[in-house]
């Protein structure tokens, strides 16, 4: 973490969809040209078969047809592809005229599959076919996942970002998720060969080896392994850069590339091998079952593609989530995949490097809807406000940035019913009707306050409060606490974050000597039986009586005195 503001921080290695007209969002992925002729067109649903043979694409279109020749044809375009040019080769037509379905192939008899394609609508005129809808992907790629074992849901939502030299007392902790880092650059390389989709990738055998072992120490002791993929540069994997951008001092990682062939062929072997190693088929492996595509993205510190307004930003982002989402559930049909923001939900945003959280879901969500919605969810980071000081339940007043209401600056733990609230709106929920899955995979509370100096007590009360919101909250899933152990380069800041103290004589460990109050409150706080004795102590510091007083629909109100 470098920055106490909390414009951003990778910590460890609802209103209608901003709707434009008729909801059409961007046009320039399809070169979508509506005035070429007066027909309009929409694919409304893209889905492979049953039998995985076939796409069945709904569409519809209306509109004079006058200077064409009274159809609608379908093309198939590459991710990366965003206008037809001098096309020709259509793969089956309609007549332009209300709604229709129509059949094509998904397997194209040459071992290659449309996948990862978008299809869009045309109409021939003057001899050239021109775009008149929006393009539309595949929206059910888990149909074809070889793997559809169920998620499986731990008994409660606490996670811990560990080190792996302390896992023993991470398992006497009862930690039931974690969170750890993939730097893809690092991926590349030789001796494993990953055959996908006709070609062979070479992947790094020694570095996947050391995530292997991560991985399968967490996912072996029960633990349900959260995968953070960055984009870290590296002159070695230069087709995962847009293209264009150069290394800059001002970012941490760089937006993934799907904008060209290079960079989507790359991106989507990379997704698939993960995806496909990491599938729980192999105990030596490991098993990932959450993963999250970049983080903090609403902060180019943490995604960088140079200044850019909101939707072309969006937008190349979403073409790059798409294909690691379909890389992963078609692998593993019930693996979940999500964005990362951090609490700045309409805060410090600049329009061309730094956007509210609430602008990228709005954004993100209507590209989706027009050009096929998904299953994505959200990791979210509600650190207190500011970083520096554990106390959250004086943030309104002390900052007057936290709100009860949707344009709020900052969500936290202080206002988190706001976010769950506004994904429980119609406009966001999945297209089978659900609340999407919300996890908190980075936050944390400081035991050393430069106001209040050592402040272990609040510290505890902080993380008692916070998890009994969570846990009271059927909106959220997972709660991954930082840390368990004080990182020297943060402690000698005065942010100290951790269950244990750390051993500040060795500043390039992390080598845990105390344990703090802390400790014992993660340890009990789920438990039936010690939750309310371990979170006694909180309730003088937070100045309340009772926890069902301040945390709506408190799960353990039937056993308050």
């Amino acid at each position: 973490m470098k920055n106490y503001k909390r414009s951003g921080a990778a910590g460890f290695l609802c209103a209608a969809a901003l709707f434009l007209g008729t909801g059409v969002l961007a046009l320039g992925t399809s070169a979508f040209n509506a005035l070429a002729a007066e027909v309009s067109g929409q694919i409304t649903s893209c889905k492979i078969t049953d039998d995985k043979q076939n796409v069945e694409i709904a569409l519809n279109s209306s509109g004079s047809t006058e200077g064409t020749d009274g159809k609608v044809y379908v093309f198939e375009q590459p991710t990366y592809q965003d206008d037809l040019g001098s096309r020709s080769d259509y793969l089956t037509s309609a007549n332009a005229s209300g709604a229709t379905t129509v059949t094509v192939p998904f397997n194209k008899g040459d071992g290659s599959d449309c996948l990862y394609s978008k299809f869009v609508l045309a109409v021939k005129e003057d001899g050239t076919y021109k775009a008149v809808s929006e393009p539309h992907y595949i929206t059910n790629p888990e149909i074809v996942a070889k793997n559809t074992e169920a998620f499986k849901e731990p008994l409660t939502k606490k996670g811990l970002n560990i080190e792996l030299n302390m896992l023993d007392d991470a398992f006497d902790l009862g930690v039931k998720y974690v969170t750890t880092n993939i730097a893809v650059s690092r991926l590349m390389g030789s001796g494993i060969d990953f055959q996908y989709e006709g070609k062979t990738y070479h992947f790094n055998k020694g570095i996947v080896e050391d995530y292997d072992k991560v991985i399968s120490a967490y996912s072996g002791k029960g633990m349900v392994v959260n995968a953070i993929l960055l984009n870290d540069w590296s002159d070695t994997t230069s087709n995962l850069f847009i293209p264009g951008v150069q290394k800059t001092s001002s970012a941490y990682y760089y937006m993934f590339n799907a904008t060209n062939e290079a960079g989507f062929e790359q991106l989507k072997a990379i997704s698939a091998f993960l995806a496909d190693h990491y599938s729980g088929k192999n105990a030596n492996y490991g098993k990932v079952s959450n993963w999250i595509i970049g983080n903090e993205i609403e902060n180019q510190e943490w995604n960088y593609m140079g200044p850019m307004d909101l939707t072309n930003y969006v937008k190349t982002y979403e073409k790059a989530f798409r294909v690691c989402y379909t890389a992963i559930k078609s692998t593993n049909a019930n693996d979940r995949v999500y964005l990362s923001l951090s609490y700045n939900w309409m805060n410090e945003m600049d329009g061309q490097l730094k956007y509210g959280g609430k602008e990228i879901i709005d954004s993100f969500n209507s590209i989706a809807n027009n050009q096929g919605q998904m299953e994505w969810g959200l990791a979210y980071h509600p650190y207190p406000c500011p970083l520096i000081d554990p106390v959250f339940w004086d943030d309104a007043q002390a900052t007057g940035l936290v709100k009860n209401d949707f344009n709020s600056p900052v969500i936290n733990f202080a206002n988190l019913n706001v976010l769950t609230d506004y994904f429980c709106q119609e406009a966001l929920k999945t297209p089978s009707g659900h609340v999407r899955h919300i996890i908190l995979t980075e936050q944390g509370f400081t035991a050393y306050s430069p106001t209040r100096g050592d402040v272990p007590e609040l510290q505890a009360a902080a993380f008692a409060y916070s998890y009994y919101l969570v846990d009271s909250n059927p909106y959220i899933d997972a709660y991954t606490l930082s840390r368990q152990v004080d990182a020297p380069s943060e402690a000698k800041d005065g942010l100290k974050l951790g269950l244990w103290e750390c051993d500040m004589s060795k500043p390039n460990l992390i080598e845990a000597t105390k344990r703090r109050k802390i400790w014992q409150v993660f340890r009990d706080i789920d438990k039936k039986n010690s939750t309310l004795e371990a979170s006694e102590f909180a309730k003088s510091l937070i100045g309340i009586n009772k926890w069902s007083d301040v945390v709506p629909n408190f799960k353990w109100k039937n056993l308050e005195k």
